[in-house]
């Protein structure tokens, strides 16, 4: 992974893209009018870019790039303030003041949409294992404004962290949180979820360990919570109740815990 500047950026703008990768331990290559496909040939490594509107990670093979954008959360919270339900705040049982634990964040579209029904006496801490995919949701939640003022105070609100949910759970304390949730990559691919694919070369592959789960049940009060593809063994496996909807491609599985 290298980090360099958009095609066309001052002194300032080179300034704060060194800033941006020393903080990630990132090298940091001169752009020098260089093609990003040609950088990263040369390389043979993703690229991120610090542009003047947005940062960016290109990688080899991905026709789009992958940045901070509320996604989902936008159309699911403007539906939550009409009255509507949402399936994921539905299986994880988010009201006002719950305390939620998203072990796979990712770009963190279900940690807003739990931020925004949990409110301001509410907390939701995100995990994501992937430094960078955690500072382009870091950076984005702080910055990010959306035009929708109730999904940019759920935003605000998140905290994220960068490490492997193991490690996290491992440190937490009996009851610390209402709600843990899972939503690991899906063993069987859902091929209409084509805005995910810049984040595939990204994402963690590893399996959801069954310490992880005996870990999530002695730090969350309520329940546990996973999401994965309808046919997934994993909610049995696990030890999960499969919540079914019909037609839809994912079901949600609870350990209710009280």
């Amino acid at each position: 992974m290298i980090f360099t500047t958009g095609g066309r950026t001052d002194t300032e703008g080179k300034a704060e893209a060194k800033r941006i990768a020393n903080s990630l331990n990132i090298p940091f290559i001169e752009r020098k009018k260089q093609p990003l496909n040609e950088m990263m040939e040369k390389y043979r490594t993703p690229v991120i870019v610090a542009g003047k509107k947005r940062i960016e990670c290109h990688t080899p093979g991905s026709e789009e790039p992958l940045f901070f954008h509320p996604n989902s959360a936008m159309f699911r919270v403007k539906r939550l303030l009409r009255g509507e339900a949402d399936p994921f705040i539905e299986a994880c049982g988010i009201k006002s003041g719950t305390k939620l634990l998203d072990c796979t964040m990712g770009l963190g579209a279900d940690s807003m949409t739990a931020s925004f029904a949990a409110g301001d006496r509410g907390k939701v801490t995100g995990i994501e294992e992937n430094s960078i995919v955690a500072f382009l949701t870091a950076a984005g939640l702080s910055g990010y404004e959306s035009g929708l003022e109730e999904l940019d105070k759920a935003m605000r609100r998140v905290e994220t962290v960068n490490c492997h949910h193991l490690d996290f759970l491992k440190s937490c304390s009996s009851g610390q949180y209402d709600v843990i949730y899972f939503d690991p990559m899906f063993e069987e691919e859902i091929l209409e979820s084509s805005n995910f694919s810049p984040l595939k070369p990204l994402a963690s592959y590893a399996p959801l360990l069954i310490e992880s789960v005996e870990l999530a049940k002695k730090a969350a009060k309520e329940r546990v919570v996973l999401k994965d593809h309808f046919r997934s063994g994993r909610f049995a496996e696990l030890g999960f109740r499969q919540l079914k909807r019909k037609s839809a491609k994912f079901h949600y599985g609870v350990i209710d815990l009280q």
